[in-house]
């Protein structure tokens, strides 16, 4: 039996609970190939030189294929392989998975239409009261109650809230996006188990939740199309500037990740803050007595449990040396963000929490031109749930510890975190 890489043991869903120990042993070779021809980049330096380094695409139709970036093996398990389901149906780019100048052309005809500056300045803060509101709103649903589920109760139903208000997403379909979004996920699968029956058959449920999800993104942008309504998606069907309006393809396809990306790596950073928090009881109390800490601590956690463990659509365009190793010209490039954020050689003490960490560039967002669209949004949302989560939970503690993860192993999660409560303060 042929030994794992720390890399195949790290995307184990066995050890989707604690993939560190792995990561920590990854580091050891910064740039370590995998027995499928993917090159796996695991520390901070290197990530961020290669983020900024136009030698690296992160559109996967100018990658060659599994079969060019392998010298020996199969290419089953490969980054093409597990990411088909999705690739399968959705063939036009979104801003994650093209380059310039395509990328650069979308995201500004997407930008005035959600972070605001400077055509609408204030779009984000302007949102402060409605999160507040629903953050109060999902905490006194809790009253009375012993026991609640950080996930379900309160980390989920917050983002996707928000998000379908910024989209003019109708919040009453929440339910079968909600569905759609959990089944491509589970069928997402880079690591040694992808071949199995069972991740087989998930692929399948895969490809079809995302065409019935494109669809439903088709349909309403559609539906705007004809009447103008509410919303970013609105918006950008009737996008007037002399460089709009993106084409329906495109249209749909960034539709879709501004959907799913507006509210489920949130999801995981208010699970894992409430999580984070209740293992670290002095952190925790530290943040009640000093709330103005807020702002930090998100980024601390930010960094402490990355929301994105890391990517996998980038591919190298020419040879690039790096570290050692030469990254040869159309292979696979994962960016391991997860173990980055942990990395001692930019991190004093990486295991260790600290709300009042100094120069706290994490890479929770990514960098360069692909760094996270929906950031602000996401800080305020957390920001806030967060902060009064801590102010108003009395004596929370955890029921199970670890909890249960969700299987996908980008956008790694738990499933619920059960939470024992004495009550809600007001």
């Amino acid at each position: 039996m042929v030994e794992e890489t720390p890399w195949q043991q790290a995307l184990r869903y066995a050890n989707r609970a604690n993939p560190y120990p792995f990561y920590e042993e990854l580091r050891k070779e910064p740039v370590a190939r995998q027995p499928d021809g993917t090159y796996v980049v695991s520390t901070y330096r290197e990530i961020v030189a290669l983020l900024h380094d136009p030698r690296v695409s992160s559109d996967p139709r100018k990658r060659p294929g599994p079969a060019a970036a392998l010298e020996e093996g199969s290419a089953e398990g490969s980054a093409d392989s597990a990411a088909e389901p999705i690739r399968a149906v959705l063939t036009e780019p979104n801003i994650i998975t093209c380059d310039p100048p395509e990328h650069d052309r979308d995201r500004r005809l997407m930008m005035p239409h959600f972070v605001g500056p400077p055509h609408a300045p204030h779009l984000i803060t302007d949102l402060q009261p409605d999160i507040r509101r629903i953050v109060g709103g999902l905490l006194d649903d809790m009253r009375g109650k012993n026991r609640i589920d950080a996930v379900d109760d309160f980390a989920y139903p917050l983002p996707v809230t928000v998000i379908c208000k910024v989209l003019g997403v109708p919040l009453e379909d929440e339910p079968r996006f909600h569905h759609w979004v959990e089944t491509a996920l589970d069928a997402l699968d880079f690591g040694p188990e992808a071949g199995s029956e069972e991740i087989q058959s998930r692929q399948t449920g895969g490809r079809q939740a995302v065409q019935e999800f494109g669809q439903f993104a088709a349909d309403l942008l559609d539906r705007y199309a004809r009447e103008p309504g509410p919303g970013m998606l609105s918006a950008m069907v009737h996008d007037d500037s002399p460089e709009g309006p993106m084409s329906k393809g495109v249209l749909t396809s960034n539709a879709l990740l501004l959907i799913f990306a507006g509210h489920e790596t949130t999801v995981n950073l208010i699970a894992h803050s409430v999580l984070t928090l209740l293992r670290h009881p002095d952190a925790l109390e530290k943040l009640r007595r000093r709330p103005e800490l807020i702002v930090p601590a998100v980024e601390e956690l930010l960094r402490f449990e990355s929301s994105v463990q890391f990517w996998h659509t980038r591919s190298a365009v020419e040879d690039i040396d790096i570290a050692g190793t030469t990254i040869p010209k159309g292979a696979p490039i994962f960016l391991a963000y997860g173990s980055a954020n942990r990395d001692p050689d930019r991190f004093a003490d990486p295991d260790e929490l600290d709300l009042e960490r100094r120069d706290n560039q994490h890479l929770g967002f990514s960098q360069g031109i692909h760094f996270c669209f929906g950031a602000p949004l996401a800080r305020l949302e957390v920001q806030v749930a967060v902060g009064e989560f801590v102010r108003r939970v009395q004596n929370p503690r955890l029921v199970e510890d670890p909890p249960p993860y969700r299987h996908n192993q980008i956008f790694r999660g738990p499933r619920h975190v059960l939470v024992d409560v004495d009550g809600i303060r007001d």
